[in-house]
């Protein structure tokens, strides 16, 4: 099995040391022979940023492969999903236990994430700092 998670993508821009990727994001039912009469696939164009010390190399509309260690995507999941859900559910749990009613405890814990998303809003430099993409020619 991959430790690392690929996907071929096209330079759009390169601004200084940053190169931008266009890159296709599939649904893992994208590959079906019926996707044609499926609802359920879909496709998104995402712009992912890569930083290189090697930006001279590589030259707009460029067919690159974009790579990433597969522990950032589960750290991805972790920030945008996991934490969330645990932040509303201990709201909620917390709240039930206090006898608030439902509308309350779910008016809290729905509260709750803004302040989550605030932080990582404000340490989204950081972030992505830690996220950290490598690029290959493709041949």
């Amino acid at each position: 099995m991959s430790k690392t998670i690929d996907h071929i993508g096209i330079i759009e821009r390169i601004e200084g040391d940053t190169l931008f990727v266009r890159i296709e994001q599939e649904s893992a039912c994208s590959e079906c022979h019926a996707k044609g009469l499926c609802t359920t696939s879909e496709r998104k164009e995402k712009i992912i940023e890569v930083m290189t010390d090697n930006f001279n190399a590589y030259h707009v509309n460029e067919k690159v492969i974009v790579s990433a260690e597969l522990s950032l995507g589960l750290k991805a999941v972790l920030l945008a999903f996991v934490f969330p859900l645990i932040i509303v559910v201990m709201a909620i749990i917390i709240g039930t236990y206090l006898n608030w009613d439902e509308s309350t405890n779910g008016t809290i814990g729905l509260a709750l994430l803004i302040p989550y998303y605030v932080i990582l809003y404000y340490f989204r430099n950081r972030i992505k700092k830690k996220f950290v993409f490598t690029l290959k020619k493709l041949i």
